[in-house]
C-alpha cells in the first residue's frame, strides 16, 4: 500500500514559473493575503450535519479587523470570478472563513454567500507552493477538468472543486440501487492513468471528489483530484497510482469483479490517447511549463534517484536514467504518450545542449 507519512515542505515560486504564470494570467493583485487570514483571534471546531468533526475549524477575527477582512475577501472572489467587477458582486457577503490546521501549510477555506437567495460558493486561499502551482496548471492543461487559481507574492487563491468526497462516496453511495458498477470502475482506470502519466500523488479517497452527472440511459461518473501539493514530490513510483491506497480499496475490488483484463486496456488506453490530445493542443504552453518544472527543485536528490529508477523498471525506457529533477521525469513520462503526441516534437530546453 502506497504510504506518505510525512508532510511536504513548501517550495517557494521560482523566477521562470512566475514568468510562466504572468503570461498566461495567473498572476493579478489580490485584495487579499495569507498573512491577513492568519491573523484571526480565536477558531472553533466544525462539525458537518450529521456531528462528525470535519478537522477544520471556523476562525474568528478581532473586531479591529473583521470588516477588512470580510470586504478582501468579497473582492478576491471577484477577482477570480468576474475580474474584480465589483458592481455584479454587491450582494454578495463572507459567510464564513474556515482553516484547516493539519493540512501541509493550513488553507483557509472561505464560503462566500448570496444574500439575496442564500446560495453560496466556497474558495480557497493558500500559502503559495511550487509544485501545487505545477499540479494545479497540469490539471488544467491534461485532465478533462478546467481550474481556475490565480497567485500574488506568497498567496494563491483556488476556485472550489465540486464533488462527494471520495471518502464519503464509498461509505453512502457504492451500496446504492442506482450505482453503475461498471461506469464508475472504468473512470477509476482512467483517474488512475492520469495521476500517474503526470506524476501526481496522495490520491487516498480523502484527496479527490466524485462528480456525478446523470445521463438518458445511464449514469456517468468523473473523479476530479482536489489536493496536488504532492505532485512530483515523493520517490516511490505507487505514491502516484490510487490503486495502491487502501482508502480506494472498495472501489478496487468493483473493478477487479466486474472488468477483464481486455477491458482495462481498452479503458486505459482511451484516456492515454485523450491525454495526448489535450497536450497536443496545449503544445506550447505545455512546453514551456515543463521547461520551468524541468528547472525547479521540487523533490530531494534522493526522491529523483528512487523514482527515476522505479520508472525506468517499470517503462524498460533508458530515459528516465538522465533525468536530474522531478519535471525532467515528468517531461520523459509524458513523451511515452501515444506518437502524435506533441511532446514527441517539441525539444525542452535541456534537450537543445549538447
Amino acid at each position: 500500500m502506497a504510504l506518505i507519512s510525512r508532510k511536504k515542505k513548501p517550495y517557494a515560486v521560482s523566477q521562470r514559473l512566475l514568468e510562466y504564470l504572468k503570461d498566461h494570467g495567473r498572476v493579478t493583485p489580490l485584495p487579499v493575503s495569507f498573512e491577513l487570514l492568519g491573523r484571526y483571534q480565536d477558531a472553533v471546531t466544525l462539525y458537518d450535519k450529521r456531528g462528525r468533526d470535519t478537522l477544520w475549524q471556523t476562525v474568528l477575527y478581532p473586531p479591529g479587523i473583521r470588516e477588512e477582512v470580510e470586504q478582501a475577501l468579497v473582492e478576491t472572489y471577484a477577482t477570480l470570478k468576474v475580474s474584480g467587477r465589483m458592481e455584479l458582486m454587491e450582494h454578495l457577503v463572507t459567510d464564513r472563513v474556515d482553516i484547516c490546521t493539519w493540512g501541509n501549510t493550513a488553507p483557509f477555506r472561505v464560503r462566500i454567500l448570496n444574500k439575496i437567495n442564500e446560495n453560496f460558493d466556497y474558495f480557497y486561499v493558500k500559502r503559495s507552493d511550487a509544485s501545487r502551482i505545477y499540479g494545479l496548471e497540469l490539471e488544467h492543461l491534461l485532465s478533462p477538468n478546467r481550474i481556475e487559481f490565480i497567485c500574488h507574492g506568497n498567496t494563491l487563491v483556488e476556485e472550489h472543486i465540486a464533488g462527494i468526497p471520495g471518502d464519503e462516496f464509498i461509505s453512502n453511495w457504492l451500496n446504492g440501487q442506482q450505482l453503475s458498477e461498471i461506469r464508475l470502475a472504468k473512470e477509476f482506470v482512467k483517474f488512475n492513468v492520469r495521476c500517474f502519466v503526470r506524476l501526481l500523488g496522495d490520491m487516498h479517497s480523502g484527496n479527490w471528489v466524485v462528480d456525478i452527472t446523470p445521463d438518458f440511459d445511464e449514469t456517468h461518473y468523473r473523479i476530479r483530484a482536489i489536493d496536488f501539493d504532492q505532485q512530483s514530490h515523493e520517490g516511490r513510483l505507487r505514491v502516484y497510482l490510487p490503486q495502491f491506497y487502501r482508502q480506494n480499496n472498495a472501489i478496487v475490488f468493483i473493478g477487479m469483479r466486474c472488468m477483464t483484463h481486455e477491458t482495462y486496456e481498452q479503458y486505459r488506453e482511451e484516456e492515454l490517447t485523450l491525454i495526448a490530445s489535450r497536450a497536443e493542443a496545449e503544445k506550447e504552453r505545455l512546453s514551456d511549463l515543463l521547461d520551468a518544472m524541468s528547472g525547479d527543485d521540487l523533490g530531494t536528490p534522493e526522491n529523483v534517484r528512487v523514482l527515476r529508477a522505479e520508472l525506468a523498471e517499470h517503462y524498460q525506457d533508458r530515459r528516465f536514467h538522465d533525468c536530474e529533477t522531478m519535471g525532467e521525469l515528468v517531461r520523459a513520462s509524458l513523451e511515452l504518450l501515444p506518437s502524435h503526441h506533441a511532446l514527441a516534437t517539441v525539444p525542452s530546453a535541456r534537450s537543445s545542449l549538447p
